[in-house]
Order: C-alpha cells, then structure tokens, then sequence
C-alpha cells in the first residue's frame, strides 16, 4: 500500500516526467477537495484507471509556474511544521531541566540576560539576586536546625533521676512522671484566693500569721510528719476562705485543721485530750468535735489535696540534694507558709522557689540546673520574684516577733539551717 505524500515534499521532483507532474496535480486537486463530503466527489475520479502512460484524468496538466508556486508554498509549510516540532522539543527540554533543578536563582537585567544559576555557586561577591522564597526556605532550615542542636544539648545535660531507683517498687518509676503531672494539674484545686482575708471581719493576716507559727511548734514538739504540717495550713486557709471566723474561734481552727491532718497523714494519732492540754484547755472535746464536723462539710471532704511538700520531694531529687540543702530548703519554705502574701503563688512554684534559693544561699551564686528546669517546668527568671521574697524573710527571722521556725531550724536536728547567710544578692537590681 502507498502512503501519502502529501507532507514529504522533498520527493517531489522537477515536472519533466508526466507521471510525476501527474502526482503533483493529484496534490493539487487533493489539497482543493479535503475534508469534502463522500456524496460530492467526483465519480469519474473514483473510477479511473492508473494507465501506463501516468495520465490521471483529460483535464489540461499544469504549467511550469503554477507547478514551482505549490512546491514553494508545499516547502514552506513543512518548515513551519519542523520549526513548531522543535519550539515544542526545546520547551520540554527546558521543562524537565527546571523540574530537576532544586535551588534556583536569577540574574538581574531583563528578560535578555535571564539565566538559570545553582544557588551553591551564588557567593557572596557574586551579583546574582536570590528570590526570596529561596532565602525563606534557608532561613527556616537554619533555625529548625539550630532547634534541634539546642534540644539536643539539652536532653544531654538531663540527668535520669530514677534510674538508681529502678528495683524500689515504692519510687513507681514506671509512672512517677504521670503522677506528677497530675498534681501539677489539680493544684490549682488546692489554692485559695490570696485576698481571702478581706471577707474577714474580725481576723486579719497578723493573726494568721500568729496561728501559722505556733501550730509549727506544736507540729514540732508532737513530733509529726512533714506531710501534716502543709496540710494542716492547706486546710485552714481553705476552711478561712469559705468561713468566717470570730478571734477567739482561731485558735481552735487551727487544732481542729491539725487533728484532721493527722488523721488522714499520719499513722500515730495523736488524741483529742492532747490538742486540748497543748492549747491550755481554752476550748472543751465538745468544741473540737463540733468544729471537725464545720470543718469536713464546708471542705465537701476534699482532704486529698497536692502541697508543696510533694513537689520539694520531687525537686529536691532533681536537684541532686544533700541534707544541708534540703534542710536549708524546707526552713525557707515554711517561713514562707507564716506569710499571707505568699498565697499568691501555686505550690509547685514555691517548692522550686525554695530550693532555687538555697542553693544560691549555699553556693553564693545563681544555681539552676537545666535537670530542675526540665522537672520542675520553671525557669530561673520565673522563680525571681518568689525567691526575692524568701531572701527577706530569711534576712529577718531571727530578728522578728515570730520565731518559732527559727528556732526549729536552729538546732542540731535540722542542721542549724536558719544560720545560714540569706543570698541577698539576688535582692540587687
């Protein structure tokens, strides 16, 4: 079968054979009559022989310049066609060329000087533009990259403090994190309002005070866990908070509030007839017990509370401490309990603030490990204001009216802990 030469020009020859100058009328006619209805072509046409002769059909053949004017207009549409095919090469040539390049960046100058340049070869003398999606992109990379060294600087700085305490099945190490993340959660729970007293009538926060400091005498002498001393405050400023109370009502809100502390913390209880002889039988076992069941109905029974002695627990073990810093610690934090304004703060923050200061009392310079950041969720700059306050009360409490943890933290039991000098530096500007 013979194909059709109607897009290959270069096998039309000059017209001196018929069949040849046959052919290219053949081109003509069909060029005239494409894409024509079947119902309008010639019939003689469909049935024509091919004689030897090369003669199509009767009709006069064409001249030598009608002949040249076809070919001439027959070449110059195949080179439009081939130069179309190329433009279309060329632009996915280009195309696949840009896809596969990553980075790209522009000269400056005009569509004229336009040029594809791998941003790797773009110096800083050089006078090539990065696009700013490309400047973007590096800007993201460094700092994500700058991220992840930082954290990884910091998880190497982070000491594991479980893993001595692995085989202790009292350390839950398994979910010691949970738990604590619990209390950080629910402390709020457990705080009152640090201008609770203003709903008094006939207390105000020197009385409280008064109270606060007696009750850890009497804590001390009775021997007690630490444990029952913070919740017996807890439980007495919450009560404070809902109730009001009358002067001489104090004192016996106090006992009742460490009565129900011990009940709950401790495995010794000490009796009500105790509480009665230490405050001078000024209140009756009647009023005790009356004031245990005003005190239980008024806090719905909600004993079960986080204080801050289960996060200087905590912190103190990330805190790698020795006795002369836990000691030191605890004695800041209780003076810090005497005072009314210091309800202001959540317990986590004032056991990190408390040990913050210790160790600045201790060393004598600014000590905050990125371990008791880690474990404690606070940065020294957080803990400035709590511990600048805890330095003035370390500064004066041997000198005020009140000095029953003075004197507690003054013996050999504690380590002479409140004769250690206050870290007054911190206070400087």
């Amino acid at each position: 079968m013979r194909r059709s030469k109607e897009n290959n020009p270069g096998s039309i020859a000059a017209p001196n054979d018929g069949l040849r100058m046959g052919g290219a009328k053949m081109v003509k006619d069909m060029e005239q009559n494409q894409r024509r209805a079947l119902s309008s072509i010639n019939q003689n046409i469909i049935g024509a022989s091919l004689h030897h002769s090369g003669v199509v059909n009767k009709r006069e053949l064409p001249g030598k310049d009608e002949f040249c004017n076809k070919k001439s207009a027959l070449e110059q549409r195949s080179d439009t066609r081939s130069l179309a095919v190329e433009r279309v090469s060329n632009q996915h040539h280009f195309l696949e060329d840009t896809k596969n390049q990553s980075e790209l960046a522009v000269k400056p100058g005009g569509l004229d000087d336009f040029e594809i340049v791998d941003v790797e070869q773009c110096g800083e003398g050089n006078d090539v533009t990065l696009p700013m999606f490309v400047k973007h992109t590096e800007a993201v990379l460094d700092e994500t990259n700058e991220m992840d060294i930082e954290m990884e600087d910091m998880e190497n700085s982070i000491i594991d403090i479980d893993c001595s305490d692995s085989k202790d099945p009292l350390a839950v190490v398994e979910y010691v994190d949970e738990i604590y993340a619990y209390y950080k959660k629910t402390e709020v729970s457990s705080c009152v309002s640090p201008n609770y007293m203003d709903r008094q009538f006939d207390i105000n926060e020197k009385m409280r005070a008064i109270l606060i400091d007696w009750l850890i005498e009497v804590h001390y002498k009775f021997d007690l866990m630490e444990e029952t001393l913070f919740l017996t405050i807890n439980l007495i400023d919450r009560f404070l908070e809902r109730c009001t109370v009358i002067r001489k009502k104090l004192q016996l809100v106090g006992m009742t509030a460490m009565l129900l502390a011990c009940k709950y913390e401790e495995v010794s209880v000490p009796i009500v007839e105790d509480f009665v002889l230490i405050s001078d039988k000024a209140y009756t076992r009647k009023d005790v017990l009356d004031m245990e069941k005003l005190m239980v109905n008024t806090l719905q029974f909600h004993m079960s509370v986080p204080t801050p002695y289960v996060f200087m627990r905590r912190f103190l073990k990330a805190a790698q401490s020795e006795k002369k810093l836990e000691f030191l610690s605890f004695f800041l934090i209780e003076l810090s309990m005497v005072e009314y304004e210091m309800l202001k703060f959540q317990p986590s923050l004032l056991a990190a603030a408390a040990i913050y200061t210790a160790q600045c009392s201790l060393f004598r310079f600014k000590n905050w490990t990125k371990t008791s950041e880690w474990h404690t969720k606070y940065t020294e700059d957080q803990l400035l204001e709590c511990s600048k306050l805890m330095v003035t009360y370390h500064q004066k409490a041997g000198s005020g009216k009140l000095k029953g943890v003075h004197r507690k933290y003054s013996s050999y039991k504690f380590g002479y802990a409140a004769k250690t000098e206050p870290a007054l530096f911190l206070l400087d500007p």
